[in-house]
């Protein structure tokens, strides 16, 4: 065990940027505190959303919380989707699902539109009876969560033998794994400049309210608007007595990994989780002659613990059992926090102080959802989940909320569709044989001039989950980023899992 490497899987394999100290005061709209994926995600789209900000980072960016995740990007929350439904009703369970899927769209959205190479793919989700025949759900548990997930039109599906491990569960589709410190450090690379900073070695040692303002060091930071995204949040301005009941509410968790090199093809590239408690964990990488494992469980109370080296031994002892070949060459744990209910808390925790916490075993999607709900608030612009994760609540929603009443202005599609930028508000400049998206009337529409010069106007939301489609200049083609679909020019289905042909939008007379 001595001669494992004890560093993440991601540290060797990735190169992330680095940042000065501030050696300054800076004046700023939003200092983000926090060099994660939830504080570098904000910091970015505040940026895009025409505001200059200050990430700040007491070490370096996407080596702390981030840099020992796992980096599953799933919908598939610890709490059960029956679970959701009957402690907060049918709406929220569907909104806290419908609120990872953003979040993944989110990261496609950039992926893609920045060209980000980061081992991103789409890959299924398996939720399966225990690995070790603990007690826990049994398969007629797992059929009910199933049922409850296609009600709600969740695509996932009852098997009676999950790939590999052959034991009854649930297949969920569209779920995606990634390298996360590849992916932020592309991100980071495009957030100083234009006013806009990132500071490394940079604690913040004091926050103020009038002005507000971060101390770091002898230089002050000052904003209009505060956004900790710092996994377990600090105190900011809310005062030591709001600060310690809400941390209060908050269990912290040490989860341990393995990283091992195992035969190509001897597993599918795919996510697992047991039902087991706590459950293990398990993704599946792609590399040249062999594949990658990164197994995962053996949760604690963080400082619970006797001995933190034989959990890794215990993981090592169970997956071997599944792959007697498999060479252990990296270990880490990482720290979840999990909350009272289940749920996250994003919201505002003072006026104009913004926190994101509690992600449970969904950092990656959660912790890009946090970034994105910061900046509606920073903008006030409405977001349909405010309510459901405020930091504030005290009861269930339940029946009294409605997430599709509530939000029938701003429908899911909608949200997805924010997610993807215009290239202008009129088809004047857009060149024969080209395809783009534009902003007419209010809408976003995919337009489209043919060899001829004609235009054709569609729809850009996909036919198949309501993701936006984005043009292909190569091949000449819609394409979604989400699951793969692709249209003609024109909007007819080139190839699935879309069947119906973008919608036609008449041309403005």
């Amino acid at each position: 065990m001595k001669s494992l490497d004890t560093s993440p899987y991601w540290f060797d394999t990735s190169v992330i940027p680095h940042f000065p100290a501030p050696h300054k005061d800076h004046k700023v709209d939003v200092i983000v505190v926090g060099g994660g994926i939830t504080g570098v995600t904000a910091a970015f789209l505040l940026k895009r959303a025409g505001k200059t900000v200050a990430l700040v980072e007491r070490d370096r960016c996407g080596a702390v919380d981030t840099g020992h995740t796992t980096a599953h990007l799933t919908s598939v929350t610890d709490t059960r989707l029956t679970e959701l439904e009957k402690t907060f009703g049918r709406d929220a369970a569907k909104a806290v699902w419908d609120a990872g899927s953003a979040a993944i769209d989110q990261i496609v959205s950039l992926i893609r539109a920045h060209d980000i190479a980061c081992d991103f793919r789409w890959v299924p989700g398996y939720l399966h009876l225990p690995l070790r025949g603990q007690s826990g759900p049994d398969a007629q548990e797992l059929r009910a969560e199933a049922k409850c997930a296609q009600d709600l039109g969740i695509p996932a599906e009852f098997i009676n033998a999950v790939p590999f491990f052959g034991v009854a569960g649930v297949k969920f589709s569209h779920q995606a794994l990634f390298h996360p410190r590849k992916y932020l450090g592309a991100l980071l690379h495009l957030i100083p400049g234009g006013g806009s900073h990132v500071f490394e070695s940079a604690e913040v040692e004091e926050v103020t309210d009038e002005p507000l303002a971060v101390k770091v060091g002898s230089h002050r930071i000052e904003g209009k608007y505060l956004v900790l995204a710092t996994h377990t949040p600090l105190m900011g301005k809310s005062g030591l007595a709001q600060a310690t009941l809400f941390q209060s509410k908050l269990a912290l968790y040490t989860s341990y990994v393995i990283g091992a090199r195992i035969p190509a093809g001897v597993i599918p590239e795919a996510s697992f989780w047991d039902t087991s408690d706590p459950y293990f964990y398990l993704r599946i990488d792609r590399a040249a002659g062999h594949d990658y494992a990164i197994f995962g469980g053996e949760d604690h109370k963080t400082g619970q613990q006797d001995s933190t080296i034989e959990p890794y031994a215990r993981l090592e002892e169970c997956f071997h059992r599944f792959v007697p070949e498999a060479t252990v060459d990296h270990r880490w744990s990482g720290q979840v926090i999990e909350t009272i209910d289940g749920l996250p808390y994003i919201g505002e925790t003072a006026e104009r102080q913004f926190v994101a916490t509690g992600f449970a075993g969904n950092g990656m999607t959660f912790g890009t959802l946090g970034a994105m709900m910061a900046v509606d608030a920073v903008i006030k612009r409405k977001n349909p989940w405010q309510e459901l994760f405020d930091v504030n609540r005290r009861k269930i929603l339940g029946g009294a909320w409605s997430y599709l009443r509530e939000n029938k202005d701003y429908p899911y599609y909608l949200l997805r569709d924010w997610l993807a930028g215009a290239e202008g508000d009129s088809t004047a400049d857009l060149q024969r044989n080209e395809g783009k998206i534009l902003k007419m009337d209010g809408k976003k529409v995919a337009a489209y001039r043919d060899a001829h010069g004609k235009i054709t106007l569609c729809s850009p939301v996909c036919t198949h989950l309501k993701c936006i489609v984005a043009w292909n200049e190569g091949e000449r083609t819609w394409d979604c980023p989400c699951h793969g679909s692709r249209f003609k020019p024109t909007g007819e289905v080139i190839a699935g899992p879309a069947e119906e042909p973008l919608k036609k939008i008449p041309q403005p007379s």
